[in-house]
């Protein structure tokens, strides 16, 4: 991951970079203050350069104009907020990252960070400063002759705000997040052959240098254990297998912590059920749950969050090895629930199911939230617009629709029945791990549940927003490092005391 962004945060002293970046609602107006820095030549311009173009300052739309002679900048930038009265519905983290899509590398910009005909709050201008970060994020590391990444150098931006104190303070909250969602970015852009399971666990412990507690379980205690659906997973990779425990204790200890569990499938071809070749490079992101916890835990830590929280993932390689599991095969899971193989594919609720229970039984948390890249059915129901959620819970899944509405990370919640939970009964064993292609993210999160007893428990499927994504006025990555604003957001609206 190269660093593109230099952000920084002054007051509405003076305004000396290459650009200057005004906010305008649906009128063209600008704030009061943005307007003192424009001039009569500079506003004529503009509104004929709005009539060319015909810009309308929709919310996150923009408008490039060149400066006149004499302005003290080169290029005027003009973002759209869209109407006043709509400013509620306005999405702050998107418009930094509008700002961020219209700046060039290796520029300066002044950002008049002020809303025509209304007040911008610092929590609001933190979040432009958080989704320019996001935005200027580029994994690149891997490029050695790229002449797109030789000029690809870092903008200054510099917010200019009237409390550049207060602003200040709620920005360094935000660059905790966007420092976790970079993490988590990282770890799933990187190729198989450099992030294994042992290599994952290593870059994990890292966040020892926050304070965050780190417990690697290597195979042999993972097998003293009794995580033998886990196991059995990876039992054909001559890469081991690993569980990554964290903890950040922010609370009193008396406090139950709350909990995240990841999937970390490094890489998988199927196994035995092998998948079909085309397109097997992407199952390299298939660890995207447990590079979301990993993420999540860095972000709580940075911002020292004021709550007790514990990440578990576990980390394997399926690989169709001689040693592999078997379509027929019977495990007993750590639950002590037998589970007869169906599809070697269907593999990471295996490496769930027993994380999962560990983590309730150790843990005793207040919720259970889990996060896997787990179905292609998902991606049938949803697409990439939201993530499937799953959930025990209505108190727990609420939760996570508003923080999902708040953040840009939304998710939609699908049913859990009887009914369901029937078409995965075993004629040999407690559960089979595949039920066939119809329903099968429901399916999947019945089997889930099987290993969660009374506590609170959500499941997001996320293979349609964890990985391959779509481009956004926040991202432009192939692993978009999402679920850690949204469980962020959701530690912090409700837990932390």
């Amino acid at each position: 991951m190269s660093q593109r962004l230099k952000l920084d945060v002054k007051a509405l002293t003076a305004i000396g970079a290459e650009d200057l970046v005004i906010l305008v609602s649906d009128r063209l107006t600008p704030a009061k203050v943005a307007e003192e820095w424009l001039g009569e030549g500079t506003r004529a311009l503009l509104a004929r350069a709005a009539a060319a173009e015909r810009f309308k300052g929709k919310a996150l739309s923009g408008l490039t104009v060149l400066a006149p002679d004499g302005a003290g900048y080169e290029r005027l930038i003009v973002i759209g907020t869209g109407p006043a009265g709509e400013r509620d519905k306005l999405d702050f983290a998107k418009l930094g990252g509008a700002i961020a899509g219209k700046l060039g590398s290796g520029r300066s910009a002044d950002v008049i960070a002020a809303l025509p005909e209304s007040e911008i709050s610092a929590d609001e201008i933190a979040q432009i400063g958080l989704g320019l970060r996001l935005r200027a994020y580029a994994f690149d590391r891997y490029k050695t002759k790229s002449k797109e990444k030789d000029e690809a150098e870092p903008i200054a931006v510099t917010l200019r705000v009237a409390d550049s104190s207060g602003v200040k303070k709620a920005l360094k909250a935000r660059e905790a997040i966007a420092a976790g969602v970079e993490v988590a970015r990282d770890l799933v852009n990187e190729p198989p052959n450099v992030l294994y399971p042992e290599e994952f666990a290593d870059r994990a412990a890292k966040l020892e240098k926050l304070g965050v507690e780190i417990e690697i379980l290597d195979e042999k205690q993972l097998k003293k254990i009794g995580m033998r659906a886990l196991l059995g997973v990876g039992q054909g990779s001559r890469r081991e297998s690993r569980v990554v425990v964290m903890r950040w204790n922010g609370a009193k200890s008396s406090v139950q912590p709350v909990a995240f569990i990841g999937k970390g499938v490094t890489f998988d071809t199927g196994g035995i059920s092998l998948k079909p070749g085309a397109g097997m490079e992407d199952m390299k992101g298939d660890m995207a749950g447990a590079a979301c916890v990993t993420g999540l835990m860095h972000a709580l830590a940075a911002r020292k969050a004021k709550v007790n929280a514990v990440g578990v993932i576990g980390l394997v390689e399926n690989m169709p090895d001689g040693n592999a599991q078997r379509p027929g095969d019977i495990v007993t899971s750590l639950s002590g629930q037998t589970i007869e193989i169906i599809n070697t594919d269907a593999e990471g609720r295996l490496v769930l199911a027993d994380v999962l229970w560990y983590t309730q039984e150790r843990f005793k948390p207040q919720f259970m939230v889990n996060l896997a890249t787990l179905t292609g059915a998902i991606l049938v129901a949803l697409a990439q617009e939201n993530a499937g959620l799953f959930s025990n819970s209505d108190e727990l899944s609420e939760r996570l629709t508003v923080a999902g509405k708040a953040t840009g990370e939304t998710v939609w919640r699908m049913p859990l029945s009887p009914g369901y939970d029937k078409m995965i009964d075993s004629k040999f064993a407690d559960m089979k791990n595949s039920a066939g292609r119809y329903g099968g993210s429901i399916t999947a999160a019945q089997f889930l549940q099987r290993h969660v007893n009374d506590t609170p428990w959500a499941h997001l499927d996320i293979a349609g927003t964890g990985m391959n994504s779509p481009n956004s006025d926040v991202n432009r990555s192939w692993g978009s490092g999402w679920g850690v604003r949204l469980l962020d957001r959701l530690v912090a609206d409700h837990y932390e005391s």
